[in-house]
């Protein structure tokens, strides 16, 4: 249990009829010494009263984007900066639309747009709303942003259907909020190395040899691991996704400047190789555009195979990280491929998935691994990438205790 004495919640209550489990959720942060501020949709006004909200909060209650008192002083600005996290709970599929499509239309989809801190969403919803395709599309864009999100959770509705869509429990959702604003230091003073995105391999000044890795697991990793007291550089290939905060970020195009890179920031404690390094690259690229002649033949590339980053990594000897984590993106036997990849980089864990076009995986926003370690398997369920990322982490601490 964390003590959040003196961190501060902004809450904001969309309209929906999981709303009523937001006044336990508000007692249970009190409880814990954290400071509420809530802010009610005008739906959410229908199922929970300000009232209900201002007498557990012990704070007042916001609910007007258009106040005369509260805009004087760009009260909407306040409000969003003020905030160490905000917390959307329960999150309609009307205000995950609003924030996915940047609206602003009232006091929450305002605060949402104007804030500069972390947002947690708890969706609620009926379970044929959460599983629409827009939805499903909204929350890809919110996770792409580096929104996180708790639940939804399988089971009964107010409508009487069954499936997902109920709201996460609220001992469930404070321990979300304590894992972001109070997370356990587990691994102060270590250093992870962690690489991720893919490598660029030039054929000539314009064509370059890649892959569909988009980099989101490997920063979600690295960021996992800072959020855990982890000195983290991240040797990252090209990306569009954002450098997580407290992190060393070194930018690569090529596999050689990678494993450069990664020795300059040796000695490690831990090293996790999630990028997704070309095997190979142009013998000789051409130093000028190819040219491509009327009738001419197609250019025949000679490739040659990169460097091996994570085998140079486990390599024994004194400067070999304590923990070396590889993965092993696969399309068939994916089980038997990984063990024996395991083997033969010596590498102490390998984070093995199923990348074929039909699961999304390879640059999706969901990831669904298996952990080949020493002791055995283990099959984790089908998450957001950042989950995956915060359960590694875990597993990490938890080894090099």
């Amino acid at each position: 249990m964390s003590d959040l004495t003196g961190r501060r919640i902004l809450l904001i209550i969309s309209g929906g009829i999981a709303a009523y489990k937001s006044l336990e959720l508000i007692r249970l942060l009190r409880a814990r010494g954290c400071g509420v501020t809530c802010v009610l949709t005008r739906n959410a006004a229908q199922f929970v009263t300000p009232l209900s909200v201002q007498a557990l909060s012990e704070s007042r209650v916001f609910t007007e984007l258009f106040s005369l008192t509260d805009e004087s002083e760009m009260g909407h600005i306040q409000l969003s900066r003020a905030a160490d996290l905000v917390v959307v709970a329960p999150a309609t599929a009307n205000i995950l639309a609003k924030m996915a499509g940047g609206l602003a239309d009232d006091l929450a989809s305002t605060l949402l747009l104007a804030t500069d801190k972390s947002v947690l969403v708890a969706p609620a919803m009926n379970v044929r709303m959460w599983l629409h395709p827009a939805t499903q599309a909204n929350m890809a864009t919110l996770m792409a942003r580096g929104v996180r999100t708790i639940g939804p959770d399988d089971g009964a509705m107010a409508c009487h259907e069954f499936g997902p869509g109920r709201l996460a429990e609220p001992p469930t959702i404070l321990a979300a909020i304590e894992h972001l604003l109070a997370p356990e230091q587990s691994l102060r003073g270590r250093h992870a190395l962690v690489t991720s995105g893919p490598t660029h391999e030039p054929i000539d000044p314009v064509r370059y040899l890649a892959n569909r890795s988009s980099g989101r697991q490997g920063h979600a990793i690295a960021a996992s691991l800072a959020t855990l007291g982890a000195r983290v550089t991240l040797v990252s290939g090209p990306v569009t996704v954002p450098t997580p905060p407290g992190v060393a970020l070194h930018r690569v195009e090529t596999a050689e400047q990678m494993l450069a890179a990664c020795l300059d920031a040796l000695p490690a404690d831990i090293a996790v190789c999630a990028a997704a390094v070309a095997d190979w690259r142009v013998a000789s690229a051409s130093g000028g555009k190819i040219k491509k002649s009327p009738g001419a033949a197609p250019p025949v590339l000679e490739l040659v195979a990169n460097p091996d980053i994570l085998s140079t990594l486990a390599a024994p000897g004194p400067r070999r990280p304590a923990l070396v984590v590889g993965f092993a993106a696969e399309t068939d036997a994916v089980m038997e491929n990984a063990a024996a990849k395991r083997v033969r980089k010596n590498c102490d864990w390998i984070v093995a998935n199923d990348v074929s076009p039909a699961t999304g995986i390879m640059g999706g926003e969901e990831n669904a691994v298996h952990l080949i370690t020493t002791d055995g398997n283990e099959d984790w369920p089908r998450m957001a990438k950042h989950a995956v990322a915060d359960r590694l982490a875990a597993r990490i601490a938890e080894a090099l205790r």
